[in-house]
């Protein structure tokens, strides 16, 4: 299940596209409008910014902007940035791969096999989808 830190960092940039001219926003009034905690806002608007998907502005006038073009933030990076690996077992992974502690042979695994597949698709889906699709 998509974790809470992941669908409010998609709701937050989403809402920070939509503006016009690309005017900073304060935490506050994104809070409000996408019903988040300013507290929990705070904390993923500062990791999308430590990533270089947000710019921010201090003092009057100021908040957080989109520092890259919508058309240009990939839904899979985003993903991976706020929830981590896009795959559901550690041996499906390609980012973040790890052996399983009770698997013997990865070749006929089923749930590896099954995992795989879900993965594959879910990448495809988050790949072919930039944040401008999904805002607009």
């Amino acid at each position: 299940m998509l974790s809470k830190k992941t669908k409010y960092g998609i709701k937050a940039l989403t809402f920070l596209a939509r503006q016009e001219d690309n005017k900073p926003v304060q935490i506050a009034e994104i809070a409000k409008n996408e019903h988040i905690s300013i507290k929990f806002l705070e904390s993923i608007l500062l990791l999308l910014r430590n990533s270089g998907f947000l710019g921010a502005k201090k003092g009057k006038g100021g908040g957080y902007y989109l520092i890259k073009d919508p058309k240009d933030i990939s839904m899979a990076k985003v993903y991976r940035i706020l929830e981590g690996p896009i795959a559901l077992l550690p041996c499906a992974s390609h980012n973040f791969y790890e052996k399983c502690d009770d698997c013997d042979d990865e070749t006929t695994c089923a749930a590896r096999r099954l995992m795989t597949q879900v993965r594959d698709n879910t990448l495809k889906v988050l790949e072919s989808n930039t944040l401008a699709d999904i805002a607009f």
